[in-house]
């Protein structure tokens, strides 16, 4: 007989919270195998494995919708190389795209920073003042 996990079971193997296998669920990338008696969710360790895939890819950038795509196949097909280099490519742009924002705000940071250590002064903040008139537009 295959063994069966409940929802806290497979959480703990999986090295999740409980919510977090709840909110896969609700996403639709993983679903209980069967109910026990008292209509606890149950799971196999197929879905144990699928926990397992879905932390390991998004600890290496790929998104839910990424991941459901990879997981969408039938059992005796893994998704072609071409597919999943595609995804690469988009989760590498995007990361392309936030480097990019991140050098943006370090530049800006650092420019208030220089700003706020030349003009020190104990009655104003000129960084306030920039975000204030801001906030004003």
């Amino acid at each position: 007989m295959a063994l069966q996990f409940t929802i806290s079971q497979v959480a703990k193997a999986a090295e999740l919270p409980t919510t977090t296998v709840r909110y896969y669920e609700r996403v639709g990338l993983i679903e209980p195998d069967d109910r026990s008696a008292g209509n606890y969710r149950l799971y196999n360790e197929e879905s144990l494995r699928k926990l397992k895939f879905i932390r390991a890819a998004q600890t290496i950038g790929f998104t839910l919708d990424d991941i459901k795509t990879l997981l969408e196949r039938p059992d005796d097909q893994n998704p072609a190389c071409q597919d999943v280099q595609g995804l690469i490519e988009e989760r590498l742009s995007d990361i392309k795209q936030k480097l990019k924002d991140l050098r943006h705000v370090q530049r800006v940071l650092q420019t208030s920073l220089d700003k706020c250590r030349e003009f020190h002064s104990a009655e104003c903040c000129h960084v306030l003042e920039t975000l204030e008139a801001a906030a004003k537009k």
